[in-house]
């Protein structure tokens, strides 16, 4: 927490006034004294308040002082807020193997739902463009703030043959560099890489291994020339599962040409089962760009990765004037001291103090 006008907490120093002033009026009341005789008498005189009744009001009273000082003084709260700024590609993996049904009802689906809930939750905040990618990889939508045409564009996915996740990468690149002119784009020679992060990121989904174009790695190293993060998701489990996709998500999208489907029978790097993401390579795209990885088995896992991302590519701070909170906290308190005291002391009044003499 900051201040705009740290001076005015001089006015801190009216408590302990405050204090003294009372101080002395209760010595002075001391020495005001009655003298009787009676015991009786003294009893009736005393009320039936206990110590912890007076000091109440006045321990509220100094809080809401202290707080209406503080409050003078413009206090303003930092918080992080997505920067507008920035851009996100999300680069989403439409090979043949997002129709398996491990993920319910498909992976596709369940992939789709939790990015366009991600991007709903990002209103006002960076652009969003998305790319998919599955023998090859193409923008389906450059960054923008229209969150319609985003939906839109995420409703019509339609799966193919091959995985390109390198592709995916470069293309993505590619489509930041057309919005921002501090991000060389993949054709052009970068000499040495850039002091810092950019204020793009790229987002990988995919639940398959490499097996067409240019090796993920090397993708990864031109990202982090350029200062682009990139941050994975391997999506899907390992167990087996029959593949179904409605007729509106089998088919290819522009350029898209035929190859091993989900992974099969391609070269360049697909081990293993065809449709199981390649782990260990996501974590070394990551590790190269300063980004994330992330694992997601079924779609609760994916909505909890991508709700994350938020705070990796929150670099704008910004400076919140929260003065009157303070001003309404102090008055609050007051009023509080001001009611209880009136209210303790509706039907009696303090007495003078007494001094006993005995006879």
């Amino acid at each position: 927490m900051s201040f705009s006008w740290p001076w005015a907490l001089l006015a801190l120093l009216v408590i302990p006034l405050v204090f003294a002033a009372w101080w002395l009026m209760r010595h002075r009341r001391r020495r005001a004294v009655v003298r009787v005789t009676s015991i009786a008498l003294v009893r009736t005189a005393m009320p039936g308040r206990s110590r912890w009744r007076r000091r109440i009001p006045a321990a509220l009273l100094m809080l809401g002082l202290a707080v209406l000082a503080v409050g003078a003084a413009r206090p303003q709260a930092t918080v992080p807020v997505p920067s507008s700024s920035a851009t996100v590609m999300l680069a989403l993996d439409v090979s043949g193997s997002m129709c398996s049904t491990d993920v319910q009802p498909n992976r596709i689906t369940a992939a789709e739902r939790a990015a366009t809930a991600f991007i709903k939750s990002q209103t006002g905040g960076p652009h969003i463009g998305l790319v998919a990618f599955a023998g090859t990889a193409v923008v389906l939508v450059p960054p923008t703030a229209d969150t319609r045409q985003l939906i839109s564009a995420l409703g019509g996915l339609t799966t193919s043959f091959g995985t390109a996740i390198g592709e995916g990468i470069l293309t993505s690149l590619d489509a930041i560099a057309q919005v921002d002119r501090s991000v060389a784009p993949t054709g052009a020679t970068v000499s040495r890489d850039r002091a810092g992060y950019a204020d793009d990121v790229i987002v990988v989904l995919t639940d398959g291994s490499n097996n067409r174009g240019i090796d993920p790695q090397t993708a990864a190293k031109e990202a982090a020339r350029r200062g682009v993060r990139v941050f994975t998701i391997g999506y899907g489990t390992d167990s087996p599962a029959p593949l179904a996709c409605g007729s509106g998500q089998y088919g290819g999208f522009g350029g898209v040409n035929s190859g091993g489907f989900g992974g099969f029978g391609g070269r360049g790097g697909g081990v293993g089962n065809p449709l199981d993401a390649d782990y260990g390579a996501l974590t070394q795209i990551s590790r190269t760009t300063g980004g994330t990885f992330y694992r997601a088995q079924d779609a609760d896992q994916l909505s909890r990765a991508l709700g994350k991302l938020p705070a990796a590519f929150t670099i704008v701070r910004k400076h919140i004037d929260i003065a009157s909170a303070f001003a309404a906290a102090g008055g609050l308190l007051i009023a509080a001291a001001v009611a209880l005291s009136l209210w303790w002391n509706r039907t009696q009044r303090m007495p003078a103090p007494v001094r006993i003499v005995d006879h």
